[in-house]
């Protein structure tokens, strides 16, 4: 039987204007996706009206990278029944990820729209009492605990209604019972009860077995601290694994009590940055499921070069992401093509 990876959380509804097409160049394979930087332009662009849809949110992001590198892969949460509920599901079932633990509501899909004034991005985004914070326990079947050998979870489904609850319940039943992921992927802006969203975080981090971040949620989760001191910290609290992706910086990992990895990024031409965090995840969650390294032990277990196989192969994916317009993650050959060429 294949292994399956269940990512749990949010799906929603990009909007980004017809003419958004950005440039930038950057030596990245893991451009920040964050909220506030997503669909930057050239100061100046000419926006109109008309907007492209997309179906995104980091959780479905990821899930449909780990399908486009060959996992069998499900999504878990609440989606609409309204036509961008129907859109979400389409692309899902499209891409080949099982849909058998998606519930429904009759709500809304939450949106997100992008614009550009004066020549910088403003963000506005509907999501209170949407179909992806309606998410309960009584709404995960039995066969999503039987089954999942990697749960992914992460980002806004952390924020709103009763679906941080319920990501935290399912990560508590399956400790022990399969690899666990976190990318909070924080969105500091959307956050309106910090004291809580922290609390929530600390006990997701203490049942980790692989924690990623990207320097932008590190500043937020630890202000002041040094990149070495969040390492320890963060690997004393209870994770395996600990991945901190720096855009062009590179990207720190540390297991365990083993020294920290440092590694380099691909240098790519930059077209959109956005997704990029989202199939990074993919690429470490794919390259685990490739070698069976399905627990704790096994990912402790980890020698420096078979750490190092695994953060080449996300950041080969991230970088590939970065150089095509919005959360687009590569295909299996066409990642493995770009580690054999080098291009």
């Amino acid at each position: 039987m294949h292994t399956l990876v269940t990512c749990m959380g949010e799906s929603l509804i990009d909007f980004v204007p017809l003419n958004a097409a950005s440039k930038r160049v950057s030596e990245s394979g893991t451009g920040e996706d964050k909220s506030e930087d997503q669909g930057k332009m050239l100061p100046g662009s000419a926006v109109g009206t008309d907007f492209r849809m997309h179906s995104g949110g980091s959780i479905l992001n990821v899930a449909v990278g780990l399908a486009r590198l060959g996992h069998h892969v499900a999504f878990a949460g609440k989606i609409a029944e309204d036509y961008f509920g129907h859109h979400l599901l389409q692309t899902l079932k499209t891409e080949g990820v099982e849909t058998r633990f998606v519930s429904t509501a009759k709500a809304l899909t939450a949106l997100a729209f992008v614009a550009m004034e004066d020549g910088e991005p403003v963000y506005s985004f509907y999501g209170d009492g949407t179909a992806d914070t309606l998410l309960t326990v009584g709404d995960i079947p039995e066969s999503l605990y039987q089954e999942t050998s990697i749960l992914h979870v992460g980002s806004i489904s952390l924020l709103r209604g009763t679906t941080p609850s319920t990501v935290l319940e399912t990560f508590e039943r399956l400790k022990e019972h399969a690899l666990l992921s976190l990318d909070p992927n924080i969105r500091a802006s959307m956050i309106h009860d910090e004291a809580a969203y922290r609390a929530l975080l600390q006990h997701l981090i203490a049942l980790t077995d692989v924690l990623k971040l990207s320097n932008v949620d590190l500043a937020w989760l630890m202000p002041g601290a040094s990149m070495e001191e969040a390492l320890l910290h963060l690997c004393g609290l209870g994770p395996a694994l600990v991945i901190i992706t720096q855009g062009e910086e590179g990207v720190l990992a540390r297991s365990g009590s083993s020294q920290t990895l440092k590694i380099s990024t691909f240098p790519v031409t930059v077209i959109d940055t956005v997704g990029a965090g989202d199939t990074f995840c993919a690429g470490v969650l794919a390259r685990l499921a490739d070698e069976a390294i399905l627990s704790r032990e096994k990912v402790l277990s980890l020698t420096e070069q078979e750490l190092l196989a695994v953060i080449n192969f996300a950041a080969a994916a991230a970088a590939l992401n970065c150089t095509r317009e919005g959360a687009n993650p590569p295909h299996r050959s066409e990642v493995e093509h770009y580690l054999q060429s080098g291009s």
